[in-house]
């Protein structure tokens, strides 16, 4: 299990490659975030450059309706207006979203599908880490698949079913195949398997907050 002496220091230094931007209207805006860039922004001065203050320079308006980890990859929506953002931040809650992550891990699992339904818990020893407990943990499901399997390491396709914070890294952690890159979790090695956390999310389905039309954004991880 990780400590806290197997955990890099956070240095936040956002990439300067402009956003790529694969949809837009007059109610939302669908980026592929890259890794290394904060959805939104904290508290010190210098995490002030974040996907959300990228938008909002260029387009004026824009609201935050989902978060994805700093060192995460992928499909974000954000909202152009408030009624929309009410309107796509109430789907996340219901749950009538679908997400779908790509994750390159450690290891091959001995079962090629299947579901990880176990409880999370901030763990207070070691913030901002995540930690499962039976008895006192937040219900936390992920369904995955085992896309291809490569001679040290796998490729999983993901399925938050919940979205409890690290929800993905701690599952595939307790699964025994740790993400590669991952600077919370995993041991040297598997730390300095790659040089970004190996997860990416890779589409995600909502309905359009001014025409309930389904929408499906996808696009393909770089690993």
């Amino acid at each position: 299990m990780p400590n806290s002496k197997t955990m890099q220091k956070f240095i936040y230094k956002p990439p300067a490659d402009p956003l790529d931007i694969l949809f837009e209207d007059d109610s939302i805006l669908v980026i592929n975030k890259p890794s290394g860039l904060l959805s939104n922004p904290g508290r010190a001065p210098e995490t002030h450059d974040c996907a959300l203050s990228r938008l909002q320079a260029k387009f004026g308006e824009v609201y935050l309706v989902h978060r994805l980890d700093c060192e995460t990859s992928g499909v974000l929506i954000f909202a152009r207006s408030k009624a929309a953002e009410i309107h796509l931040k109430k789907q996340f809650e219901a749950r009538q979203t679908e997400k779908i992550y790509l994750a390159e891990v450690d290891g091959i699992p001995k079962q090629t599908k299947g579901t990880m339904e176990w409880p999370l818990i901030a763990d207070k020893s070691r913030i901002p880490l995540q930690k499962v407990s039976i008895e006192s943990g937040k219900p936390a499901v992920t369904e995955y698949k085992v896309l291809q399997k490569k001679i040290a390491s796998s490729l999983i396709e993901l399925k938050p079913i919940t979205g409890r914070t690290h929800q993905l890294r701690v599952h595939l952690l307790t699964l025994g195949h740790i993400i590669l890159g991952d600077n919370f979790y995993a041991p040297k090695k598997i730390k300095n398997a790659s040089d970004r956390l190996c997860l990416h999310a890779m589409s995600l389905t909502i309905s359009h907050p001014a025409n309930g039309q389904k929408m499906t954004f996808h696009c393909p991880a770089d690993f």
